[in-house]
């Protein structure tokens, strides 16, 4: 039956090509993942500088494609590439608006245009598959950036016969990020003026590009089950608790998988020594590596060396671990830091670096490759976070033999099953109350687990041997797809007959 579901799924981002986070994970690898349930999945996000960059091999499939902004109409290109799997992926191309240096921003904020930007996306997205012949039957889209294609489909194009059928499936990876604008900017994208109120994209007196996406999308998910639940509530829902709960009975909570063609210690490019759970050696020569690299003292080949890769931000837990930093030091663990975010952050954690340089090391920015070797060399992952819709660090995390100490919030609730000392159960440790005791208090009980070679042994074997590949989930997503097709379909025939 999904040799002929057809599926347009797009994203502001989609590893290789760009990325900033975890969304760019999803939308490169669920689509591998669903083309292997027999799914015709084709990809589209904006050719950015950063996609430039990467050199891949491309072929121009449209030129000239004309989008329309306000009253204006702009020409772009689209270029055809595809993944190593076979998936197309399609790069919406228009230098002004997206060659620049970052995707979204600088540090000191958001694009001016980003409204022109993410409208000339959406709008694209839908007019090339046209110009191609390809008639999809659902539309998959990710996050404010794409929140106005199920509006576009529900208002602006519900007259084409092309899109009478289409059915579209809108997915928050984080609901914080919700895309506001001014109400005199509405014309530029091109949604009708009477959609601007409370049951529509209207939101506390701009309009909101992820609400777009949460009121005509014909399903909704999160990317975990509790995730969808907590955004159901005010203290989770970020103001769009009301139109969730509204939308309960479309609202589905699909966790995300991991991609361990790219984390996987047995056969990462990034690390100089492959291990698995039959042949540990491995680790413990990438964990003395990491240590000779960032300068610690080689006294922690022995001791417990702890570590996060993240964004430096209040939301992932930046503000807890900043004051306990130094009663890390003080239980003679070693700490290891990658990450860029807010000033102040940065700043305090290169301070206690330099206070305590054999101890701690800190790393602002992202490197690829250091986020592997971090990975596989320390013995403790912290992911602290305020809210985490889903995380994917925690599960590479026990894949490299790393032991997770997270906050039991999201998708960190969902694949992190707390370690019972007395049934030898569990995978990780996990803190409730957002304090600096809690979390300290699970350090300190790691620390104790991790004294117990044997019990620490047997506690990171069982997570490297726990497996959240896509396969599951991509199949709820076929499920799921399935369902909003048929309804699409029934509600396309019942409108044709009132004409």
């Amino acid at each position: 039956m999904t040799e002929s579901l057809r599926v347009l799924f797009l994203a502001s981002e989609a590893a290789p090509y760009a990325k900033t986070g975890g969304l760019a994970d999803v939308a490169g690898s669920l689509p591998n993942a669903l083309k292997k349930l027999g799914v015709d999945v084709r990809v589209g996000l904006p050719f950015y500088r950063m996609a430039k960059e990467g050199n891949f091999q491309t072929r121009k499939a449209v030129s000239g494609l004309e989008v329309p902004i306000g009253n204006a109409r702009l020409r772009g290109d689209v270029l055809e590439t595809s993944t190593e799997e076979g998936v197309p992926v399609y790069l919406f191309d228009r230098e002004d608006l997206f060659d620049r240096p970052n995707l979204y921003g600088t540090p000191e904020g958001d694009y001016y245009d980003n409204l022109e930007r993410f409208t000339f996306f959406s709008h694209a997205a839908l007019l090339f598959p046209k110009k191609v012949g390809f008639h999809f039957d659902v539309v998959h889209c990710h996050d404010w950036q794409t929140g106005l294609i199920p509006a576009y489909v529900k208002t602006l194009y519900r007259a084409d016969s092309y899109f009478s059928s289409v059915a579209s499936v809108f997915t928050i990876h984080n609901i914080g990020y919700q895309g506001l604008f001014p109400p005199d900017r509405l014309h530029t994208c091109g949604v009708p003026v009477t959609e601007f109120n409370p049951d529509g994209i209207e939101f506390w007196d701009k309009f909101s590009l992820l609400k777009a996406g949460l009121v005509y999308a014909d399903a909704i998910t999160t990317v975990s089950p509790r995730y969808s639940r907590e955004i159901q509530t005010p203290e989770f829902g970020m103001g769009m608790d009301g139109i969730l709960r509204k939308r309960s009975t479309d609202l589905y909570g699909i966790l995300n998988g991991a991609d361990y063609t790219s984390w996987n210690p047995a056969t990462d490019r990034h690390i100089t020594d492959h291990y698995s759970p039959s042949n540990m050696r491995g680790k413990r020569k990438c964990k003395a590596g990491l240590i000779k690299e960032l300068g610690l003292h080689q006294r922690f080949v022995d001791r417990p060396v702890l570590g996060m890769v993240s964004r430096l931000a209040a939301q992932k837990g930046s503000d807890l671990l900043v004051q306990i930093v130094e009663d890390i030091v003080g239980l003679d663990a070693g700490l290891v830091i990658l990450g860029a975010g807010e000033d102040k952050y940065q700043a305090l954690f290169l301070e206690l670096a330099s206070k305590y340089p054999e101890s701690v090391s800190v790393t602002i920015g992202f490197d690829e490759g250091l986020a592997h070797r971090i990975m596989a060399g320390i013995d403790i992952f912290l992911v602290p976070s305020r809210y985490e819709p889903c995380g994917l660090t925690q599960i590479y995390a026990l894949k490299y033999g790393t032991i997770p100490i997270v906050r039991a919030t999201g998708g960190l609730d969902d694949t992190i099953q707390q370690f019972d000392q007395n049934s030898g159960e569990g995978t990780g440790f996990k803190f409730v109350q957002y304090e600096t005791g809690a979390f300290l208090d699970q350090i300190k009980e790691a620390l104790k687990v991790f004294e117990d070679r044997p019990g620490w042994i047997r506690l990171v074997e069982r997570g490297m041997r726990a497996d959240f590949s896509w396969e599951k989930s991509a199949g709820e997503y076929v499920s799921l797809y399935e369902e909003v097709r048929k309804r699409a379909i029934t509600n396309g025939e019942s409108n044709g007959k009132k004409v």
